[in-house]
Order: structure tokens, then sequence, then C-alpha cells
């Protein structure tokens, strides 16, 4: 009988499910932020290195604040991540939802009772491992079906040559086959 399992016992976070795939992820999002924050910092650079002798004195009089200084830096700054943080939106979910995609129709066939479909993936994929395993549910599904398919045919020519025998044991066979599976 299958444990139920409490709040208490499940773990909150799981670090080590899909180590490969959460180092890719972890990967790509540091290289957005760590490259947003280069520029962001090229950005301040460049404005930080004005000459102000020229300017000092008519600074004090138009700044009131080191935020009014700071501003357009802050704001290129945060420009320069924003469009980071786009560009990450947009093109990181395709790496994982054209494989989804892939693999949901492939599941739509199943669903509709072709158990002839294979999902494949390119080999360079994010999610190849996954596709290959519900492609060997689908394999397993097969032949489970080509099983039960088996039978009933055996099941149909004892039932036409009349041996009660054969067709007792064709139906304990049947019902073996059919008790394997869970519903």
């Amino acid at each position: 009988m299958e444990q139920t399992r409490t709040f208490k016992d499940r773990k909150k976070l799981n670090l080590g499910v899909k180590k490969e795939f959460q180092r890719w992820m972890l990967a790509q999002v540091l290289i957005a932020v760590g490259l947003s924050a280069v520029v962001a910092a090229i950005i301040l650079y460049f404005y930080a290195r004005q000459e102000v002798v020229g300017s000092f004195f008519d600074a004090h009089v138009k700044l009131r604040r080191v935020s009014d200084l700071l501003l357009p830096v802050v704001a290129a700054g945060s420009v320069v991540s924003l469009i980071s943080g786009a560009l990450l939106a947009l093109f990181l979910p395709q790496k994982i939802a054209g494989p989804l995609y892939r693999v949901e129709m492939g599941l739509k066939s199943v669903e509709t009772g072709d158990l002839s479909v294979s999902v494949k993936l390119r080999d360079n994929d994010t999610l190849k491992d996954f596709a290959g395993r519900v492609d060997e549910t689908i394999i397993s599904l097969r032949d489970r079906v080509c099983e039960l398919k088996a039978g009933q045919d055996g099941l149909e020519l004892a039932v036409s040559a009349g041996q009660k025998d054969e067709i007792a044991k064709c139906l304990a066979a049947q019902r073996e086959k059919l008790e394997r599976i869970k519903t």
C-alpha cells in the first residue's frame, strides 16, 4: 500500500533533482546578470571619468543632491539591465518551450490512441532526457497493448474452435495481463 507523505516529510527545496538542467539554467541567468552588471559598470566608469574642473562651480548651484548627479548613470544601468532581462526572458523559455511542445504533441497522439508515435528531440535540446523517458513510457505501453491484442487473437481462435479449456486459459492470461495495468 502506498504511504502518504505529510507536509513535514516533504522537502522544501531539492537541489539534487536534474542537476545538469539546474546548472544550465543558473549559468544562463548568471551570464545575463553578469553582462548587464558589466555594461552598467562601464557606463558608470565613463560617466565618472569626465572632468569637472570647469563646471565644478556651476555644479553646486544646479545640483542639490548627489542623486541628481547619479540619476543618469542609474537610469542608463537600469535600461541596460531591463534590456538584458527582456532578452533573457524572450530567448531562454524557447530553449524549454520548444522541446516541451514537441513532447506535448507526441502525448496528444498517444491520447488519440496512436501508440506508434516516437518523441525524439535534437541532441542539444535541454529536455532530451525527459523526452527519452516519455518515449520509453510510450514504448512500454505499446508493448502491453500488443500483448493484450495477441491474447485477444488467441482467445478468438479458441472460441472459434470451441476449445473450452483453451478459452479458460486465454481468459486467465488476459485477466493476468489486465491486472498488471493499474487504473
